[in-house]
């Protein structure tokens, strides 16, 4: 596959000129060709990589020790760029810092192609490539950033020796945490102060002759304001440009997909088939069921019905769980015959959906489970439906009338909500799990409800599941570099599935 763009501006330079540092702007786009196995194995990582970012954004404090040390990691182990110096040479058992730079760049252009669709996607995209940018430049060393900044012609000079020691008192005295110590040993940058203005207006920097004296620590927020304003115009100008590329047909499905993406681990596979009973789900909705699936639980449990989307999304996740086709059809059944169905219409009207669910009609497909992300993006609820996910489509409200009949705290209860208020939905799903599991750190980054589902009973029965011991492919899920990587066409072929069996759940 070919990225289009401005071919004239790069002719004579190398590629080495474009990745002769480990930090950009992305001003410049890719123009070489990539198969689009890697067009999506480089946005899947890069979306984890970005999830990893937002997860840890809140639950933890940003630059701390823990910060720092997991976001390492995942940066390690999704092979991206963490090295000031360039080598094409391979490292063993791994790929070259050439190859990581030119990885980071590809795929942020690839996403920008996804996130650019919503002013909801643009926001998200946008914080979350300003934390990762953050980090990673206050991860350089001194040099490493004034070459940063002299190679996209960012104007900020460093303050000779001499003339910090005249200033040296007026710095300690107008910049907060600077000592005498620290004006010796680190640069200080002199920008003309409209570049500045946020840190003018907040009384961080000595101001003189028209220039702000920004420290070392603070020269970031520049950079970043920077960043921010470049990349806020590119998300535009992409969206512009978006209809041409949706118009191809290898491209559409795969863009479509990466916006609510699910990277972890796949519950279509169903390994644990009949290991649940009918008579377990009431009380397991009760300890083990994400919020959004004891909600669509009990509003079935009382109405003995559920429209089309909760049909689908509750169906699916029963069906992950562990629920038989036989067990599927004698518990719909079982359930719409105490309201207005009789079982004959059941059979003629609702049967044959169950079945194409579980791939015995149809395409003979194995439905895949709805992931956090497509719960939250995707079909939101209208009047009369129960399905989507609570932190999302609920009033702030009704959710804290529902999460204090649920036992949850007072103090738990206003976590949640400011996770809420903050659009964090999965961590907010997160802290409710904690919570309701009485567990300081649940020790995995929710992003599926079936996951909710088998971390509750690993947890609550030691480290077993309902009657058998967890599959080791689902320990992997705990492992940061294990990722599902789908393929182009199983992500057409996923696209095309749902929207075929949604076409079986029409009726009301």
């Amino acid at each position: 596959m070919q990225f289009p763009g401005r071919r004239k501006k790069l002719i004579g330079s190398s590629q080495n000129d474009l990745y002769d540092h480990c930090l950009q702007f992305y001003g410049q786009p890719p123009l070489e060709n990539i198969s689009l196995t890697e067009f999506e194995t480089f946005a899947v990582e890069r979306l984890k990589l970005l999830k990893t970012v937002e997860n840890l954004g809140v639950s933890c404090v940003k630059n701390s020790e823990q910060y720092t040390k997991k976001l390492d990691a995942e940066i390690s182990s999704l092979n991206f760029p963490q090295k000031a110096e360039l080598s094409e040479q391979k490292v063993q058992g791994g790929i070259s810092e050439y190859e990581k730079r030119r990885k980071d760049h590809i795929s942020h252009f690839i996403l920008r192609l996804a996130y650019c669709q919503t002013e909801d996607l643009r926001r998200w995209f946008i914080q979350q490539e300003m934390d990762l940018f953050r980090y990673r430049f206050n991860d350089l060393h001194s040099k490493h950033k004034t070459d940063f900044l002299h190679k996209n012609n960012l104007k900020y000079e460093t303050v000779s020796a001499e003339e910090k020691k005249s200033l040296q008192d007026k710095l300690i005295a107008s910049s907060y945490g600077l000592s005498g110590t620290k004006v010796e040993e680190h640069d200080v940058y002199k920008v003309p102060f409209q570049d500045a203005l946020d840190l003018v207006r907040t009384r961080k920097v000595y101001l003189l002759a028209g220039n702000a004296y920004i420290p070392h620590h603070e020269i970031v927020t520049i950079v970043l304001n920077d960043f921010r304003t470049r990349l806020s115009k590119a998300l535009a100008m992409t969206a512009r440009s978006l209809p041409a590329v949706q118009s191809d047909e290898r491209l559409q499905p795969l863009l479509s997909h990466l916006s609510h993406a699910y990277v972890g681990q796949d519950y279509s596979i169903q390994k644990n088939i009949g290991k649940i009973s009918l008579e377990q789900i009431d009380a397991l909705s009760g300890k083990s069921f994400p919020l959004c699936m004891r909600h669509l639980h009990k509003a079935l449990r009382e109405n003995h019905h559920l429209r089309h989307g909760g049909r689908m999304q509750y169906g699916l996740f029963l069906k992950g769980i562990g629920l038989s086709l036989e067990q599927a059809l004698q518990f719909w059944r079982s359930e719409f015959v105490k309201g207005k169905v009789d079982a004959d219409k059941f059979d003629k009207a609702y049967a044959y959906s169950v079945r194409h669910m579980f791939g015995k009609e149809g395409k003979r497909t194995d439905y895949t489970p709805y992931s956090c992300m497509k719960v939250i993006l995707s079909n939101p609820p209208s009047q009369g439906d129960y399905h989507g996910c609570p932190f999302r489509h609920s009033d702030p409200e009704l959710l804290k009338q529902k999460l204090q009949n649920y036992k949850v705290s007072p103090s738990g209860t206003n976590q949640i909500l400011e996770l809420v208020k903050g659009m964090h939905y999965q961590l907010a799903c997160q802290k409710y799990f904690e919570l309701t599991h009485n567990v300081e750190d649940a020790g995995f980054s929710l992003n599926h409800p079936n996951q909710y589902f088998t971390e509750s009973q690993k947890l609550l029965s030691g480290g077993r599941d309902i009657k058998k011991e967890v599959d080791m492919s689902q320990r992997s899920q705990e492992n940061p570099a294990s990722v599902t990587r789908p393929s182009q066409a199983n992500s057409k072929q996923a696209h095309e599935e749902m929207g075929d069996l949604d076409s079986f759940f029409q009726d009301e």
